[in-house]
């Protein structure tokens, strides 16, 4: 798959590069962070939150919403998923990585969507994006096979157990707070995880 830069033109539809970040008191934290050879989600790293970072994030490029501040890391060279807010997700690159988006303006009406729709981009190491509430994305996938270490920033809440069952239309693809999901048959997603993912499981 080719790999494209988050500089490059193509990158403009999804996001924007992130600036004004201090970057150093991030990659202490997450320094200190083993590496696990899956992938690992946490929405919410209470050291990370603590740091004047944050409250730059939040005042700043979410305009006073209270924000939570995590992580997903590990080892990954597929697509598997893709899933969507309603408001855009920063990710903050501790170590290299690769990002694989899409546009939710192309799901189709029956929710599937055309995995060969999607491009992927370089994320280098201390380099932080916007990904807009209109961009299809998942978990980063490693570069040059070296495991990754990406900083997720999201409004408080995203991502945390539904209080509710969804079922129908758009709502059934919701399988956390704030996320909606469509997945990939050969995902190896949890069951009764929507399956609307057309045609290769992308790769890295």
């Amino acid at each position: 798959m080719k790999i494209l830069d988050i500089t490059s033109e193509n990158f403009k539809k999804y996001g924007k590069i992130v600036n004004g970040l201090d970057m150093d008191s991030l990659t202490k934290v997450m320094d200190k962070v083993e590496l696990p050879t899956d992938v690992i989600y946490e929405p919410s790293i209470g050291e990370l939150e603590s740091l004047e970072t944050a409250k730059y994030l939040q005042n700043v490029v979410y305009g006073e919403l209270p924000i939570q501040v995590g992580y997903c890391i590990g080892n990954n060279n597929k697509l598997n998923a893709v899933e969507y807010h309603r408001n855009s997700e920063v990710n903050i690159g501790i170590t290299d990585a690769i990002l694989i988006l899409g546009c939710q303006q192309d799901i189709a009406d029956d929710y599937s969507y055309d995995t060969s729709l999607m491009e992927a981009f370089y994320l280098p190491k201390g380099c932080a994006v916007e990904l807009y509430a209109t961009t299809l994305h998942y978990a980063p996938c490693n570069y040059e096979g070296n495991g990754f270490k990406v900083i997720i920033v999201l409004p408080k809440g995203t991502n945390f157990p539904l209080d509710k069952e969804h079922a129908d239309n758009e709502d059934a693809l919701i399988t956390a707070k704030n996320k909606w999901l469509i997945g990939h048959a050969e995902g190896g997603l949890p069951e009764g995880s929507f399956i609307g993912l057309k045609g290769e499981n992308l790769t890295v």
